[in-house]
């Protein structure tokens, strides 16, 4: 999109009519990673610039001198490549209005639409007061929970806590002592996360640098301490996971 698409297609999605939400649903807040596009416009007219639309790092084959002002990504759908799925545009647009607006977008003009945009509600769990740190209910331990109504969010973080969940119901029925990951890997920090009561307002949470303990630096070879900034701090995150997730397993 060049800067003029752009802004006029935030004016559409500005003014747009959206579906009311029904009574149960009005107590319920938007999960940040997860946002309606509309609800992402309604914050900034340059918001969608830094989230689905932006355009940092790619060229035009036809032009590379020319930059875009924002992008749509389009992402296959199926084997047969006969459906592509608008990314990040997840929405609560009336369909007349997602039709209207969407084919504003510059090769969608005449598009057919298989299945319009929605969002849905995930229930989820006041763990840190509800489970113990092996993913059992307080008052019922026969009972486990696992993935996303524990309050971690994403595939990977879902399945990950249900790894987790099994491998310990598996050491109960075997008589054995389960051991956690420690909390400087990405399992451990999210079942820390699941049972961080430090907050009243609980939140779903994709597992993120800001879950582990916290590097601030290294001493060097001569013996001084150096502060770890940037990329280099976050690949000192993952070199000290990896290290404490192999002694790990090898004492399981």
């Amino acid at each position: 999109m060049t800067k003029e698409q752009y802004y006029a297609f935030i004016d559409a999605l500005l003014s747009a009519e959206k579906t009311e939400f029904h009574d149960f649903e009005k107590q319920a807040a938007y999960f940040d990673g997860c946002l309606p596009i509309e609800v992402m416009a309604e914050r900034g007219p340059d918001t969608l610039l830094f989230g689905p639309m932006k355009p940092v790092g790619l060229t035009n084959p036809h032009n590379p001198q020319q930059k875009p002002y924002a992008v749509v990504q389009l992402r296959q759908d199926n084997k047969e490549d006969t459906l592509r799925n608008i990314v990040g545009f997840q929405t609560k647009l009336k369909y007349g209005e997602q039709k209207r607006i969407f084919r504003m977008i510059p090769g969608l003009e005449n598009a057919e639409f298989a299945r319009l945009g929605g969002i849905h509600m995930n229930t989820f769990i006041k763990s840190p007061w509800l489970l113990d740190a092996f993913l059992r209910l307080h008052q019922r331990p026969n009972i486990s929970f696992a993935g996303q109504i524990t309050g971690c969010e994403g595939y990977i973080e879902s399945a990950a806590t249900g790894w987790a969940a099994g491998y310990f119901a598996a050491c109960e029925c075997l008589n054995r002592k389960a051991v956690l990951p420690p909390e400087t890997t990405a399992l451990g920090a999210m079942l820390k996360h699941l049972r961080d009561d430090s907050t009243p307002d609980y939140q779903p949470m994709n597992i993120n640098f800001g879950l582990f303990p916290t590097i601030q630096g290294e001493v060097t070879a001569k013996g001084k301490f150096r502060k770890i900034k940037g990329m280099d701090r976050k690949q000192a995150y993952c070199t000290r996971a990896l290290s404490d997730l192999k002694s790990w397993i090898e004492q399981l």
